[in-house]
C-alpha cells in the first residue's frame, strides 16, 4: 500500500493540472478569504470564513483529485493490474488516495492554524479537528462514488462540478443565514451539517454534545457515498 502511496505522491508533482487543482488553487482561494476575512465575517462570522475556506479545500482539492487520480488510474488500465497482486481492493485504494488526503488535511491544518492567527482561535479547537475530518471522510466517499460515474480524467471536469459547485453553495447558504430557520433540509444537505459544526466549534456558545449530533448527517452521506461507490466502481475503463 504504502508503495503506491509514494507512487502516486510523485505522480502528483508531476501533473500540473492535478498539481494545481489539489493544491495551488485551494490555497490562493484560501488565501484570499484569510485576507478579507473581515469582509467576509460581517457576512456571517469568523466561522463561516472557516467553513468556506475548509470546504474549499475538500472539494476542489481532495474530491476533485480523487475522482481524477482514479479515472486515470483506470483509464490507463494501472487499475486492473493492481488487482492482480496480493494487496486486497481496500489497500489498492487506499494506496491510491492516502497522499491527496494527507496533502488535504495538512493544507487544512495549515491554513486553520493562519486563520486563527490572524483572526482569533475558535472557542473550540478539539470540535474544529472533527469537522475537518468528518469533511475529509465525507468528501472521499462521494469522490469513489463520483469515480464510478466518470470514463476518463477529462470527463471528471464535468462529473466534479455538481458536488464542488453544489457543496459550496451550501456551505455560503448555512454560513451566512443559519440554521434558525429551515434547519432540517439545510442539515441534510452535503456539507450543511459540517458547516454548522464548523460554525459552533468557531463561534462557540453552543453545548459540545448538541454540536457532535451534527456528525450524522455527515457521516450518513459517506454511507451512502460508499454504499454507490460499491455499485457503480469499474475497475476496467467502460466499453
Amino acid at each position: 500500500m504504502f508503495a503506491i502511496a509514494l507512487s502516486e505522491l510523485v505522480q502528483l508533482f508531476r501533473n500540473r493540472l492535478v498539481l494545481v487543482t489539489s493544491c495551488v488553487m485551494p490555497v490562493v482561494v484560501s488565501a484570499f478569504f484569510i485576507r478579507q476575512h473581515e469582509v467576509f465575517a460581517t457576512l456571517g462570522s469568523l466561522g463561516y470564513v472557516a467553513a468556506v475556506v475548509m470546504f474549499t479545500i475538500g472539494a476542489f482539492g481532495l474530491y476533485a483529485t480523487t475522482v481524477t487520480t482514479l479515472a486515470a488510474r483506470r483509464q490507463n488500465l494501472f487499475l486492473k493490474r493492481l488487482r492482480s497482486t496480493a494487496l486486497g481492493d481496500g489497500g489498492i485504494l487506499c494506496g491510491l488516495l492516502l497522499p491527496v488526503t494527507a496533502l488535504s488535511l495538512v493544507q487544512v491544518g495549515v491554513i486553520m492554524t493562519v486563520l486563527g492567527v490572524v483572526a482569533g482561535a475558535p472557542e473550540n479547537v478539539l470540535l474544529v479537528v472533527v469537522a475537518a475530518l468528518s469533511m475529509v471522510i465525507m468528501m472521499l466517499g462521494l469522490g469513489l462514488a463520483t469515480a464510478g460515474l466518470t470514463n476518463s480524467p477529462e470527463h471528471a471536469q464535468v462529473t466534479t462540478l455538481p458536488i464542488s459547485l453544489g457543496t459550496i453553495a451550501v456551505v455560503t447558504w448555512v454560513g451566512i443565514t443559519g440554521t434558525e430557520e429551515l434547519a432540517l433540509p439545510k442539515r441534510l444537505l452535503p456539507g450543511g451539517a459540517a458547516t454548522e459544526l464548523v460554525l459552533n466549534a468557531w463561534n462557540g456558545g453552543v453545548p459540545v454534545a448538541s454540536s457532535l449530533v451534527l456528525l450524522a448527517p455527515t457521516l450518513g452521506w459517506v454511507v451512502v457515498a460508499v454504499a454507490l461507490a460499491a455499485r457503480i466502481f469499474r475497475w476496467e475503463p467502460r466499453r
